[in-house]
């Protein structure tokens, strides 16, 4: 299975008085645009989606919606699950994929450090190996989902696919 792990773009801050609760805070313009030119790179280097799965917080669902648009997928497909929510135990999204056996190619969305213990467990290692930025994307391939048997591929950041002036 080829594993896409995608970390939310950038939301409000939860400083900012406007901020609503945690599970509704939202993309920013800056998020918005940065994510899409995530997504538009890497669907442009030629990757598919047979599944998106995102966790239900908005700013992860906002970034799962950019990059349906991208991809051609239909945004009322994706899936969403509490097991890519803050604080989830990663080997709980990796059991849920062992059910999806037509699926050959997986997007994940959510949320810092939970995506960077997910990304962990995929290849084996004991503890975090990344502090992924925000719509930064990590391609691990696994050999095996559960237990997982993976390798990481390639890590991009969002300044992979900045634009420039």
């Amino acid at each position: 299975m080829q594993l896409y792990i995608v970390r939310h773009g950038i939301a409000i801050d939860r400083e900012d008085p406007k901020c609503p609760s945690e599970a509704e805070r939202y993309l920013t313009e800056e998020g918005i645009e940065r994510t899409r030119q995530v997504a538009k790179g890497i669907a442009a280097l030629g990757a598919h989606a047979d599944l998106m799965v995102s966790s239900p917080l908005v700013r992860a669902t906002q970034t799962a919606a950019i990059f349906a648009s991208a991809f051609d997928y239909p945004e009322q497909k994706i899936r969403h699950t509490e097991s890519l929510l803050p604080g989830a135990e990663p080997a709980a999204l990796l059991r849920e994929l062992t059910r999806e056996k037509n699926a050959s190619s997986v997007f994940c969305f959510g949320h810092a450090p939970h995506v960077d213990a997910l990304l962990a467990a995929a290849v084996g290692a004991q503890r975090h190996i990344t502090s992924m930025k925000k719509a930064g994307v990590a391609f691990v391939e696994l050999k095996r989902v559960s237990p997982p048997n993976g390798q990481l591929v390639w890590l991009v950041t969002p300044k992979v696919f900045r634009k420039t002036k």
